[in-house]
């Protein structure tokens, strides 16, 4: 299934009257305006999907700031943004992808088959000056029913133990330890190997050609048939590498409770600098 869908493609689907879902994942780390944004101008027929309560559960901070949503929770998510079972659903944010990648990625997890995201999202579209919807837009409730487990995903012991590449999708500041805006400790999983999520995307925030891409990932280390898994800071933007790497012809496993779910457990090591060379207790 192809992961991205170009303006211009969404433009004849919706020109042609094909059945089309359109999710508004408009969610920034630091920016709980996602709605107010939305609310403010969206493409049109889209319906607001929110982040936080969504696209992720809550509980024991040991399983990470964004842990997966329960199954039944998400099952009643999917039915009211309108997905039926074969319909075709089309995420898009204002951030380069980094938020609609989640609903990406959780949708193909559910079952979800013809999922993509809009390369360039809402910038893209007003590029092409295109018109803007306001206020809120309900959609006329879904059947579709969801079963988790067609995506690969690890836990907390099986990041520890990964026997292939073990990605860590946040920025290189983060990776080395220098800062650490959000979780309890500063630095990365030992082993991990520093891969921005930000250098998938091109300076107008679509993805890089699949070649590109191919090339990023096997400089680092990434190889046909080999095992690779992703995190991040709660498991967001790792999607986003997921969907990276699906593009560049590679599958991957996320760790969903990430470098937020490892920094809460005392127990386990904490790497820093550029090569993980050195490892605190």
């Amino acid at each position: 299934m192809t992961v991205l869908i170009s303006v211009a493609e969404l433009q004849q689907r919706l020109a042609a009257g094909a059945r089309t879902v359109l999710l508004d994942v408009r969610w920034v780390l630091g920016d709980p305006h996602g709605r107010g944004h939305y609310l403010a101008g969206h493409i049109p027929g889209a319906v607001f999907v929110d982040l936080g309560t969504e696209l992720a559960g809550h509980g024991d901070p040991r399983d990470g700031r964004h842990p997966l949503p329960a199954e039944a929770d998400f099952q009643v998510s999917v039915r009211r943004w309108g997905i039926n079972a074969g319909d075709t659903v089309v995420a898009y944010d204002d951030a380069g992808a980094t938020a609609a990648a989640r609903a990406w990625w959780l949708l193909g997890h559910a079952g979800i088959d013809h999922v993509h995201l809009l390369d360039g999202g809402l910038a893209a579209w007003r590029a092409a000056h295109l018109a803007l919807a306001q206020g809120e837009e309900q959609a006329e409730p879904g059947d579709a029913v969801v079963h988790f487990g067609a995506r690969a995903t690890v836990d907390t012991d099986g990041a520890a133990n990964w026997p292939g590449i073990l990605l860590d999708a946040r920025a290189g500041e983060r990776y080395r330890g220098e800062t650490e805006p959000v979780d309890p400790r500063a630095g990365h999983i030992p082993g991990a190997v520093s891969a921005p999520t930000a250098e998938n995307l091109a300076a107008d925030a679509t993805f890089l050609p699949a070649a590109e891409l191919r090339a990023r990932f096997a400089a680092l280390g990434v190889a046909g048939g080999g095992e690779v898994a992703v995190y991040c800071g709660s498991g967001v933007t790792a999607a986003h590498q997921i969907a990276a790497l699906e593009i560049a012809g590679f599958t991957a496993a996320l760790y969903p409770g990430s470098w937020s779910a490892w920094s809460n457990r005392p127990e386990r090591p904490v790497a820093t600098g550029a090569g993980g060379d050195r490892v605190e207790p």
